[in-house]
C-alpha cells in the first residue's frame, strides 16, 4: 500500500452501523482519505446495495474501486488499521 489510503464508504442516513464505521475510520492515525456516499442519493447504488450498507471500497490511484469484505463491527484502532492494510495491499 503506497501513499495515502483512499476509501469510499457507501452509507445511508440514520444507519448506526454506517455512522459507527465512519467514526472509526476517521479516528485512525493516519486517517485514510474517506469519501462517504449516501446510496439513497444514487438510484444505481441503492438498487445494487439496498440494505447491505455499510460497504467499504478501496480506491487505489492506479485502478478501479474494489469492494472490501464486510468490516467486523468490533474492529477499531490498530486492529482496524491492520485489517485495512491486509485487505488493501496487493
Amino acid at each position: 500500500m503506497s501513499g495515502a489510503l483512499s476509501l469510499r464508504l457507501l452509507s445511508r442516513a440514520g444507519c448506526c452501523l454506517c455512522e459507527g464505521l465512519e467514526e472509526k475510520l476517521r479516528a485512525l492515525d493516519p486517517a485514510p482519505e474517506l469519501k462517504v456516499v449516501d446510496v439513497d442519493q444514487h438510484p444505481a447504488l441503492r438498487s445494487r446495495y439496498g440494505l447491505e450498507v455499510p460497504v467499504l471500497l478501496h480506491c487505489p490511484d492506479d485502478g478501479d474501486p474494489r469492494e472490501l469484505p464486510r468490516v467486523p463491527p468490533r474492529l477499531q484502532g490498530q486492529l482496524l488499521q491492520s485489517w485495512l492494510h491486509r485487505h488493501c495491499s496487493g
